[in-house]
């Protein structure tokens, strides 16, 4: 087994947010929602996470994107842009 096979090794996770800050270089903040059951209620409620993305592209505040999970880039940076979904009008 020298050889590298791709099934060993994890997918990288995928996730589509939208831009709210572009004023770094090349790095631009998404915002993730997810949905997630209250555990009493049941109630569906929004979760919202940031993030911070790496952007060769460019992107414009409120761009829906999609980022893809990375090697460290730098200390707060571990996504990058993969592709513009939506561009704002």
């Amino acid at each position: 087994m020298t050889e590298k096979t791709t099934t060993n090794r994890a997918r990288r996770k995928v996730r589509r947010g939208v831009v709210s800050s572009n004023k770094m270089d090349k790095t631009v903040i998404v915002s993730l929602v997810r949905r997630v059951q209250h555990g009493l209620y049941g109630k569906t409620v929004k979760r919202t996470g940031r993030i911070q993305a790496h952007d060769e592209i460019g992107c414009d505040v409120g761009d829906t994107v999609e980022v893809m999970e990375t090697r460290p880039i730098s200390k707060h940076k571990r996504w990058r842009v993969t592709r513009i979904i939506e561009k704002v009008k």
